[in-house]
């Protein structure tokens, strides 16, 4: 199907007082990718205030270019950054300064300039890619994908923007399993969806992946996946990158 298994541990979860160790360590335990979550302060008012904030992500940033140019004077790792953020168009050109190589927007912040957007990424030397929360329908990434310059990736996120650690959202990715979980219709589908309609694109899912619900992300379509404190917090980060890996890769012999 064209798309390869990509392994990203996410930094938000690692010792920031050794962040270039904690970047080596995940490599060589097997990462592909290093997630970095780029958030404003207040986000957790975003997420308590959403009518008012009219989709809107708001305050300052707790991660911001200075720590991704640190970051890469210690390693050519790729460096998948997201940013939750209101206007990502400013962020472009220092993130790519900083020697960012993904730059991942949410479409809830960028309806109205997202071809812009995609076009200075790209001039920036970064790849692009949208992402999208649990209650956002997916259609509304369908343009950006099919468009003449378009996104490389597509993140669905299994949970609510905010911190670490949350609670994986199963109904964003396979419906199908209603008897585990209540699926709401909403937000139902996201990866088999895009999955079906797109099968060479990187699909990655952020938010409380690890050993008992990547296999309902990898059945779902999803090729990218980011793990944080599943990751750092094992015993042995290795095999639980091991573990995500090779159910990907054995969930895309059923597609």
């Amino acid at each position: 199907m064209g798309v390869t298994s990509k392994i990203a541990p996410s930094m938000l979860s690692s010792d920031f007082a050794n962040l270039a160790s904690e970047a080596h360590r995940m490599l060589n335990y097997g990462a592909d990718w290093l997630h970095m979550d780029i958030m404003e302060d207040g986000l957790l008012t975003f997420l308590i205030m959403l009518p008012l904030q009219d989709g809107h992500f708001v305050g300052n940033l707790t991660i911001g270019a200075p720590v991704i140019e640190s970051l890469r004077k210690h390693t050519k790792a790729y460096l998948d950054c997201h940013l939750m953020v209101t206007n990502p168009l400013d962020y472009v050109e220092p993130f790519g300064k900083a020697g960012a190589s993904g730059f991942t927007f949410h479409i809830e912040t960028s309806k109205d300039n997202w071809k812009e957007l995609i076009e200075n990424i790209k001039s920036h030397g970064m790849r692009p890619g949208v992402a999208i929360k649990p209650g956002t329908s997916v259609e509304e990434v369908y343009p950006l994908v099919e468009a003449e310059t378009p996104v490389e990736m597509v993140l669905v996120m299994t949970v609510e923007p905010g911190f670490g650690g949350q609670k994986f959202m199963p109904e964003t990715v396979y419906d199908t399993l209603l008897i585990f979980w209540l699926i709401s219709p909403s937000f139902s589908n996201q990866v088999r969806i895009l999955r079906k309609k797109y099968p060479a694109l990187d699909i990655e899912v952020d938010g409380g992946l690890g050993p008992s619900t990547i296999d309902m992300a990898a059945l779902a379509g999803a090729n990218c996946i980011v793990a944080g404190s599943s990751v750092f917090g094992a015993p042995e980060p290795a095999q639980v990158i091991s573990l995500l890996r090779n159910s990907v890769e054995k969930a895309q012999l059923t597609y």
